[in-house]
């Protein structure tokens, strides 16, 4: 017994380390994307169309990925309920370093005229499709893995590959513009390096998820030969409140956090022609150190989840990032580094806090046979009605106002929304996640919800 406790611990250190890993890999692509996008892209692709208008779209270029997250969605949580866990985590790795790794190389507008934004925006594409498909493979690895009390904590580190992958995005982006590259040089050659170092990273990442064993519910699931065909719509007939309710809870937090992942943040404090002028390598160390508090704060949130439960913690969390909102912009609007750094810290601890919980919440909000598109599909749309097009609305809010305060309004809104939808859901911490406990898992997940397992099984009888 004590040989099997010690082999279930390392197997589970080592799921720990491939998601936090993984995610972290998959994030800096997506964020070098959007940091890129704030500083040089509207000038490199797109500034035919006009300084504001090409920000506007360079900007709109980062929500296009959003658009297509749910097909990775679908195709992932398709194939990872039939096939597993990992072997879609390896493939959504490597197609997110395929497509980071070549955006290194494309062509400027000014040497390949229109094929260039052409080019990106596919590209920027494939990373959405990527990212649909990776979140849920990576949340369930660790869940399903985890020891019971303990899927809060577990949940938290899939999470913490957000906030590591732009606290890495934002300090390769700091090394380029402020030693290696600095000036002319990053506008020129020095903004690919960072896309060019992920395929030394994807090779890491690769080779560590091929290393994890597969979901123990997966595993029983494939025992059973119990896979169901067409488990999107499956989920859509039975579970599509779930989804809806699902998605509006990471709106909130997915709107705030693009504030600075989208690169808005960065774009509006680096503006020579703005309100503020800080130097690009200034904000982006402001944005690195933000994004450790966010880490941080996304373990902590785990922790809290374990002991607190998944529901209140959410609520603390939207509380603490609604009340934030408007000092975080004043602070911004100082114009004071210094403060500029109290702005980002205290804007990540709501983000933390409202982030750290998901992967358990999700997790054990869905069946199992339909769990990864549950949670996939959920994580997806949410991130479009949240993050999507925020720093986009953002933009368009400061150009027609000249100031910040209707975009502080805009985020309070969508928080208040995501509080509203999170209070919705039954706390299920502790309920059995396998496939031989699905009848419970199928019913009472939203507070409306008073059916159960034995009311189902009469009506069936009846």
């Amino acid at each position: 017994m004590k040989t099997n406790a010690q082999a279930a611990k390392a197997n589970q250190r080592r799921v720990a380390f491939a998601t936090v890993i993984g995610t972290t890999v998959e994030w800096y692509d997506f964020f070098i994307y959007a940091t890129a996008a704030g500083l040089v892209f509207s000038q490199l692709f797109f500034e035919p169309a006009g300084k504001d208008i090409a920000l506007l779209i360079s900007f709109a270029s980062v929500g296009l990925s959003f658009l297509f997250r749910p097909l990775g969605a679908f195709l992932a949580g398709h194939y990872g309920d039939k096939i597993g866990r990992r072997a879609m985590l390896v493939l959504t790795l490597s197609l997110m370093g395929a497509a980071t790794t070549l955006i290194g190389v494309l062509p400027t507008y000014e040497t390949a005229g229109l094929w260039a934004p052409i080019l990106l925006l596919l590209l920027r594409i494939i990373q959405g499709i990527s990212a649909g498909g990776e979140w849920g493979g990576a949340v369930l690895m660790a869940v399903e893995h985890a020891e019971e009390g303990k899927r809060g904590r577990a949940g938290s580190y899939p999470q913490v590959g957000v906030p590591l992958g732009m606290l890495l995005a934002s300090g390769m982006m700091a090394l380029m513009t402020g030693v290696i590259s600095p000036g002319d040089a990053f506008l020129e050659w020095g903004w690919r390096v960072p896309f060019l170092v992920s395929i030394i990273l994807i090779a890491i990442g690769y080779f560590v998820r091929r290393a994890v064993d597969e979901s123990p519910v997966f595993e029983e699931i494939a025992e059973h030969k119990a896979q169901t065909n067409v488990p999107i719509l499956v989920l859509f007939k039975k579970h599509w409140p779930l989804v809806l309710i699902a998605a509006l809870v990471f709106a909130g937090n997915n709107a705030a956090g693009y504030m600075t992942t989208g690169g808005f943040f960065q774009a509006y404090t680096t503006n020579p022609d703005g309100p503020i002028g800080l130097e690009r390598t200034d904000v982006l160390v402001a944005v690195a150190f933000g994004a450790a508090v966010w880490l941080v704060m996304t373990l902590v949130a785990g922790l809290m989840a374990d002991k607190l439960g998944r529901k209140r913690t959410y609520q603390i969390g939207f509380i603490i990032l609604a009340a934030s909102l408007f000092p975080v912009f004043a602070l911004v609007n100082t114009g004071s580094l210094g403060l500029l750094y109290l702005a980002f810290g205290l804007f990540s601890i709501g983000l933390g806090l409202t982030y750290g919980p998901q992967a358990a919440l999700y997790s054990e909000l869905f069946p199992a046979s339909v769990r990864f598109s549950g949670v996939s599909i959920s994580y997806a749309i949410g991130a479009i009605v949240g993050g999507a097009f925020a720093p986009t609305i953002a933009q368009a809010l400061v150009q027609a106002t000249g100031g910040t305060t209707a975009v502080a309004v805009y985020l309070l809104i969508v928080v208040a929304v995501s509080f509203t939808a999170v209070s919705l859901i039954r706390d299920r911490a502790g309920i059995d996640l396998s496939f031989r406990n699905q009848a419970e898992q199928e019913v009472g997940a939203l507070v409306f919800d008073k059916r159960t397992v034995e009311g189902e099984r009469q009506k069936a009888a009846q």
